[in-house]
């Protein structure tokens, strides 16, 4: 089982408030290039978005269903990929002093994914969970800044979850 865990200097709504959005899912998921949401209000339980993967000429679309969701502190998907099968990711965030660290938890479900599942795939996980926290860390901590320069509010305008500073 892939876990990782990230520091994020911000906040934890900072955080929520970015996963909370299924427009941005690709701004922090590697290897996505468009999402938007397709069923239910996202994150809540049900609700799904849908995303594209590009590899060259070739594009992929796909879905994550939210599985459960705990605003502000646990959300966990179940993402499609196609032949592969499905995989759970579970998100969960904790406060730690100021800041907010993530952990994520994936492994394979269905399909194809866990029959091939082993240390080799392990170790790609690992490596792109790696990529994924680091995307989500800097648009967080750019929300933050953006935030602390003009809007002053920072997540709280945000849709779905967004919460407020604490």
């Amino acid at each position: 089982m892939a876990v990782r865990h990230r520091l994020v200097k911000t906040d934890p709504a900072t955080v929520w408030a970015v996963l909370a959005d299924g427009h941005r899912y690709a701004d922090w998921v590697v290897g996505t290039s468009e999402s938007y949401p397709v069923r239910g209000e996202w994150p809540r339980t049900g609700a799904a978005i849908r995303y594209e993967i590009r590899l060259g000429p070739l594009r992929l679309t796909n879905e994550t269903v939210v599985r459960r969701c705990e605003e502000g502190t646990c959300l966990e998907l179940e993402a499609r990929a196609g032949a592969l099968g499905t995989a759970r990711i579970a998100v969960e965030l904790r406060p730690w002093g100021e800041h907010c660290l993530v952990i994520v938890d994936e492994h394979p479900l269905q399909g194809a994914g866990g029959a091939v599942h082993n240390v080799a795939v392990e170790a790609l996980i690992q490596l792109r969970h790696r990529a994924m926290l680091a995307r989500l860390a800097r648009v967080c901590e750019e929300e933050a800044r953006e935030g602390d320069g003009g809007r002053g509010a920072g997540p709280a305008g945000r849709a779905a979850g967004g919460g407020g500073d604490a």
